[in-house]
Parts: C-alpha cells; structure tokens; sequence
C-alpha cells in the first residue's frame, strides 16, 4: 500500500508547493522521528520553507519543546491532544506558518508508554496559521520500521495537500 518512491515524489511536489506560495513549515515528530522533515529537505530549495525541526523521542523532549505535561497526564502521549500541542509548540517557536505535531506507536509496544501504546494507533496534527486540525489513524502492520514512517509520511502528506 505504501511506496517509498511515491512518497518522496509527493514530498517533493509538497515541497515545491510550499516554495511556491511562500509558506513556511516545520515539524516535531515523534513516532517518524525526523523523517517528515527529512522528505522535505530532499527537495532542492527546501531551506526556503523549512525552519527548523524537532524530533522529540521521550516525553522529557516533548515537554521541554513546549507541550504541557498536563497534556501528556491527561491524554496519555499517544493522542490527538498531545498531536495538537506539538503542532502548535513547533509552529510557534519557529514562527512558521504551519507547524505538523506526530505521536503514535510503530510495530511493538512502547516499553516506556506500555498502558497507552497500541502498535499502529498514529495521531498527528496541522496547525495552519493558528488553526488546528487533528488526525488519528491505525496503519496496517509494515515489515519495517521506515515504512512504518513513510506511512505516517504518507498520511500526513494527504492531509496537509488538500489544506494548501
């Protein structure tokens, strides 16, 4: 279902897109760690769009780059809530104009979330200028770790395009 070659040609088309209408962009990623961000750097000009971004493994990270512990207490780290405030902390430290928060849990469970980590269950969010949209979705089982993230990649990317 998912096809790493065709991922990295919608990257590149997001990525032009984005230089097209001046926006700017940045990510903290969790689950993917780093590989949005990384599809958008592989594009030629990309430094014209992307900020800057944070990948913030542990929950530590997550805090420390803005999303409130209560968030994380509250909702557990694996939810469309804690999606939101990281959409929004790396959206406004960077002062970009859309800002893409991603949690989730790939192919095992998490040893340091196990009462809320449930393999495949991937929540993500799009802050567009100040306006938040939450997502959540349950990926098939994949055969590896990176396609689990270029499915994240992948389901993120179908979102953001219809938003621009």
């Amino acid at each position: 279902m998912y096809n790493e070659a065709e991922i990295r040609v919608d990257y590149r088309h997001l990525t032009q897109l984005l230089i097209e209408k001046k926006l700017t962009i940045t990510t903290m990623e969790s689950a993917t760690s780093g590989q949005i961000a990384s599809l958008i750097t592989d594009t030629e000009g990309s430094s014209a769009v992307l900020k800057g971004a944070f990948v913030t493994y542990c929950n530590e990270a997550k805090v420390m780059q803005g999303v409130p512990q209560e968030i994380l207490d509250t909702y557990t780290v694996y939810s469309k809530e804690t999606a939101a405030e990281m959409a929004k902390a790396c959206r406004k430290t960077y002062d970009a104009d859309i800002g893409i928060g991603v949690t989730g849990t790939m192919g095992n469970i998490d040893p340091a979330n196990p009462e809320a980590s449930v393999p495949g269950q991937v929540y993500f969010a799009l802050d567009m200028k100040g306006e938040v949209r939450t997502f959540y979705r349950e990926l098939e089982p994949q055969p590896t770790r990176l396609l689990y993230k270029l499915a994240v990649a992948k389901e993120v990317y179908e979102e953001l395009v219809i938003l621009l």
